[in-house]
């Protein structure tokens, strides 16, 4: 009778889950120098570092010790991607093989990496590509942090320019996953990080009222953008089931907290589909809704995705949507997709391939 059981494989915890203090107290405990956690604290960060053997300054012997007891789960680019206009997709694979994606979006004045926070989603919003997969898990602020470095490195070597901002738009929810973004934006704007200016980053959330509140009193520094779509709950709650439970009155409420606390104007962001949304009560609505609080409204072209047969409105009617915020005092700007040719576009990102158990 065989009697041997399976034995739980056991990995490596990456060492950058472990703060600076974290690392300077294990060092210590472990027979070397306090001031040796501040170098390879900032060749895990500052440097990206995806192996300790590319830390030339620590002696031999302690790389050997962090390699034998920790691992650095750095993200490596899987599938790269050129779009006709410049922009660039990139499928990430992560250390348990789960795939991201992320995206580069070059314009002349500036070049954005376009990042995820989660391992699909659980949000279900129907325009959505990746509403339609499962949420497999959250990101680690490392993951996140990689991303960017990873994008940042294609912005150098295909145009000669570093990174200049940064939105949490790609894959899942990150206000579902707030600590892991939070500590990512933490990173990307420390000294000893990236070294990015908070006010280039901004986090986009389909709206989860409490999170939005909690940003506020935590005092994060980066920008906030509401994926608002619909300022009618009825409507909203067709496209977007989040709104079920975070309500635009829940949602009013929560903005009204962040500007207090803040000070500082939020953006929406609008679809404008055809027969469904683009209609001057609509605009109305919408106006109703940016007088809550200073704002900028984007109106977003539609990206067709496979599970779903949403349409673009026509020009006609757009340029009467526009017109009606604009005249009204609205600050409004009208955001044509780029990389659409390779499903890099707003709303498309989707892992298609099935992801590991």
């Amino acid at each position: 009778m065989n009697l041997i059981a399976d034995i739980p494989v056991l990995t490596k915890k990456d060492i950058r889950k472990l703060s600076l203090d974290d690392l300077k107290a294990w060092l210590v405990e472990n027979g070397e120098k306090a001031f040796r956690a501040k170098q390879v604290y900032e060749w895990l960060w500052k440097h990206a570092a995806q192996s300790f053997a590319e830390m030339n300054n620590v002696s031999l012997a302690l790389r050997e010790k962090l390699d034998q007891h920790f691992a650095i789960n750095a993200v490596q680019v899987a599938t790269e991607q050129l779009s006709n206009d410049g922009t660039i997709k990139s499928a990430f694979k992560l250390y348990d093989s789960n795939i991201v994606e992320g995206v580069l979006i070059p314009h002349e004045e500036r070049k954005t990496a376009c990042v995820s926070s989660q391992v699909g989603c659980s949000l279900t919003c129907k325009f959505c590509a990746t509403g339609y997969m499962d949420r497999v898990r959250n990101l680690d602020a490392a993951e996140i942090y990689d991303q960017v470095v990873r994008i940042n490195e294609q912005s150098m070597r295909q145009y000669g320019q570093p990174l200049s901002n940064i939105v949490y738009m790609g894959m899942g929810e990150p206000m579902l996953n707030y600590a892991n973004v939070m500590k990512s934006i933490e990173r990307i704007t420390a000294h000893d990080g990236l070294g990015m200016a908070a006010r280039r980053i901004t986090v986009s959330t389909a709206g989860i009222a409490k999170m939005i509140k909690k940003m506020a009193d935590d005092g994060v520094k980066a920008n906030l953008a509401l994926s608002l779509h619909a300022a009618n709950d009825e409507k909203r709650n067709q496209i977007m089931p989040i709104n079920e439970t975070n309500s635009l009155e829940a949602l009013k409420d929560a903005l009204k907290h962040y500007h207090q606390v803040t000070g500082r104007k939020v953006t929406y962001e609008y679809i404008v589909f055809d027969n469904f949304n683009d209609t001057l009560q609509d605009a109305e609505e919408l106006l109703r809704f940016s007088k809550i609080i200073p704002c900028k409204i984007n109106l977003i072209e539609y990206n067709p995705i496979e599970n779903a047969d949403f349409v673009n409105t026509d020009d006609d009617r757009l340029q009467a949507f526009i017109y009606y915020l604009a005249d009204r005092g609205l600050q409004v700007n009208v955001r044509r997709s780029r990389g659409k040719d390779i499903d890099a576009a707003c709303g498309q990102l989707a892992v298609k391939e099935k992801q590991p158990a």
